[in-house]
C-alpha cells in the first residue's frame, strides 16, 4: 500500500496566493508511483478536498480524516505549501502534533518563532549571528518617527514583523518617508520591524534534513532590479537570481556555515530557506530573515537551487515526504 499524502495549500492570509502558484510546481512533481496524494485546500470558509467534477468534500477536522464514496481516508503524512498563517506561523503544526500527524515543516514552536521577525534576529543575535540593528514597533503603543531615528541611522527597511513575500515592505532614505512606509507595513500587521539596511550581495541558500544529516543547497544571489528584493523582484520577474551564485569560496562557505548553524540553533525541519546580506567591510553575512515554508513556484529559489545540485523536484519532494514519514505514529 502506498502512504496517503495530505498535500495542503491556500491558507488564510494575503499570500494564499503564493500558495496556489507553489502548489502548481509541487503538484506535478509528487511521485505518485510511491504516495497517493490528497490535495486539501485550506481557507477561512473551510478546509477541503476536491474530489472533481466541482465536488468539494469537507476535511473532518476531528482527526484529519475524508469520507470518499462511504470509504474513510486517513494519512500518514501532510506535505506542507501553505505560505502566512496557518501553515507557516505553527498553529497549523500545533493542530498536526495534536492528531499525531508528521508533517514536512519546522515544528510548532520553530515555525510560531521564526515567523516573527523581531524574535528571530534576537535569538539570533543572542547566539552570535550577525544580524542588522532594529526597532520593534506594535500598534498599540505607537513610536513617532523622530524616535525611531533617534535609535536607526537611514536608510531603513520597514516591514510587517510577521508574513513574508515582502508585501508590505518599503525602504526608507529620506526621513520624510518613513511614517508612510509605517502606515503601510501596518496594514499588513499589528506589528512592524524597522531595521538598518546593510550594504553588501544578497545571497539565499536552502536547507533541509535528511538521514545523512542537514544538506545546504548551492547558493544563489539575488540581484533586484528594483531597489531592495520586494514583491515584484520575488514573483513578477524584477531580479536576477544566480544559481549557483558565482562567489569565492571563502565567502560561499561563511554563508554555508551561518545557514547549519542556523539551522540547528532553531531546530528546524523540512526545507528551509535564509536570506543573508553579506558585509565586505565586516567579511561576514549578516542574516535577514528564515523562510520556513519557501515558496516552490515557477518564479522561487529554491526549485532552482534543487536543481542546480542534480536532483529533481520529484526527488526532493520524495526526500521531504519519506523524511516526514519516519516519524510516524510519534516515532
Amino acid at each position: 500500500m502506498k502512504p496517503n499524502i495530505a498535500f495542503v495549500t491556500g491558507g488564510y492570509s494575503t499570500e494564499a496566493e503564493i500558495s496556489y502558484k507553489s502548489a502548481l510546481t509541487i503538484e506535478k512533481n509528487i511521485d505518485t508511483d510511491k504516495f497517493s496524494v490528497y490535495k486539501i485546500d485550506i481557507t477561512p470558509q473551510g478546509w477541503y478536498y476536491d474530489g472533481g467534477n466541482g465536488q468539494k468534500i469537507t476535511v473532518d477536522r476531528n482527526d484529519f480524516s475524508l469520507t470518499i464514496h462511504g470509504k474513510k481516508i486517513t494519512f500518514d503524512a501532510v506535505l506542507i505549501g501553505i505560505h502566512g498563517t496557518p501553515g507557516e506561523d505553527g498553529r497549523l503544526q500545533g493542530y498536526f502534533d495534536l492528531t499525531r500527524l508528521p508533517y514536512t515543516s519546522c515544528d510548532s514552536a520553530t515555525s510560531a518563532l521564526t515567523f516573527n521577525k523581531r524574535y528571530t534576529v534576537a535569538v539570533a543575535a543572542f547566539a552570535g549571528i550577525n544580524v542588522a540593528k532594529s526597532v520593534h514597533i506594535f500598534r498599540h503603543s505607537p513610536v513617532t518617527p523622530e524616535e525611531i531615528l533617534s535609535q536607526l541611522t537611514l536608510p531603513v527597511f520597514v516591514k510587517p514583523n510577521n508574513g513574508g513575500s515582502s508585501i508590505g515592505m518599503s525602504k526608507v532614505n529620506d526621513a520624510a518617508d518613513l511614517a508612510g512606509a509605517l502606515e503601510k507595513a501596518f496594514k499588513e500587521d499589528d506589528q512592524v520591524l524597522v531595521e538598518e539596511f546593510i550594504a553588501g550581495r544578497e545571497f539565499t541558500i536552502g536547507v533541509f534534513k535528511s538521514p545523512k544529516g542537514i544538506i545546504t543547497l548551492p547558493i544563489t544571489e539575488v540581484r533586484s532590479k528594483k531597489d531592495f528584493f520586494d514583491y515584484e523582484a520575488k514573483y513578477q520577474g524584477m531580479s536576477e537570481e544566480i544559481t549557483p551564485a558565482q562567489v569565492d569560496e571563502a565567502i560561499a562557505e561563511k554563508v554555508r556555515s551561518a545557514a547549519k548553524k542556523i539551522y540547528q540553533l532553531f531546530n528546524c525541519g523540512g526545507v528551509i530557506r535564509i536570506d543573508f546580506i553579506y558585509n565586505e567591510a565586516k567579511q561576514a553575512p549578516f542574516m535577514l530573515e528564515i523562510n520556513t515554508v519557501p515558496g516552490q513556484s515557477e518564479a522561487s529559489i529554491v526549485p532552482q537551487q534543487v536543481r542546480a545540485m542534480g536532483w529533481t523536484l520529484k526527488d526532493f519532494y520524495s526526500a521531504l515526504i519519506e523524511d516526514a514519514l519516519t516519524r510516524r505514529n510519534g516515532k
